[in-house]
């Protein structure tokens, strides 16, 4: 028979063994628990970053293109197969501020063994001859990797496997190293150095540049990413291409 108050005295040995075991499985279960949440949490903060990080490029890009200036004997777009180069306007920060322009180039760039999508911009410029030189730096940054420039500086966006661009003419998409690019020639840069092969008609007070109806940007982006694969991006004209007067 029991003695009466045997319940008084403590927890033997295996009943505090149990009790430590019970805990230390709650313990990593719950810990497997919280692990897999702030996994979760760093997954959705990191794509989210990812997504972020393509809306502000994509942005970037529609926003130069509606940006583009058209003064004349200026260039304001140019496609080499390599790099777009584009004369747009220049924000001001204020009313009274100056207006001015920017050179601008997309282009793609080996970056630490991954190919990226990368932009270049000019400061702002007050001139036909600050115009020529960004113009042309941007030519050169984009013909050699890793070339520095005081004229402007450049941004890797998005880890890409390729990117290219299309032109719609007269209701169809084409190659724009097919279509023609100016009122007065091609243009190509020239040994004059003024960004056209044929001078004397590009600097012409009438001639002007035929944007193209709309242009298509495909971009292919590299797997591994929060997005990946091919997405593309339309900018139409808002003058529905410029006709030759």
């Amino acid at each position: 028979m029991q003695r009466p108050g045997r319940r008084g005295h403590g927890f033997t040995l295996i009943e505090v063994m149990v009790a430590v075991a019970l805990l230390a499985l709650v313990t990593a279960v719950s810990w497997r628990g919280i692990d897999g949440m702030l996994r979760a949490q760093e997954f959705a903060r990191r794509n989210a970053d990812e997504l972020a990080v393509v809306q502000t490029a994509l942005a970037q890009w529609q926003t130069d293109l509606e940006q583009l200036a058209s003064p004349v004997a200026l260039t304001p777009l140019d496609w080499d197969g390599k790099v777009l180069r584009i004369t747009r306007n220049s924000p001001r920060v204020r009313a009274q501020d100056t207006p001015a322009l920017r050179v601008v180039a997309w282009s793609d760039r080996n970056v630490d063994g991954r190919r990226y999508w990368v932009r270049w911009q000019s400061g702002p410029l007050f001139g036909r001859t600050q115009w020529n030189e960004a113009w042309q730096a941007a030519q050169r940054w984009s013909q050699m990797p890793g070339t520095t420039s005081q004229l402007g500086q450049d941004i890797a966006l998005l880890p890409i496997t390729d990117w290219r661009l299309f032109y719609a003419r007269d209701g169809r998409w084409s190659n724009p190293l097919s279509s023609d690019q100016t009122q007065a020639g091609s243009s190509r840069d020239g040994v004059d150095g003024t960004g056209s092969g044929d001078a004397a008609g590009y600097l012409a007070p009438a001639s002007t540049f035929a944007l193209p109806d709309a242009i298509r940007l495909q971009l292919d982006l590299a797997p591994g990413q929060a997005l990946s694969g091919a997405i593309s991006r339309d900018w139409l004209n808002p003058q529905l291409g410029m006709t030759r007067p």
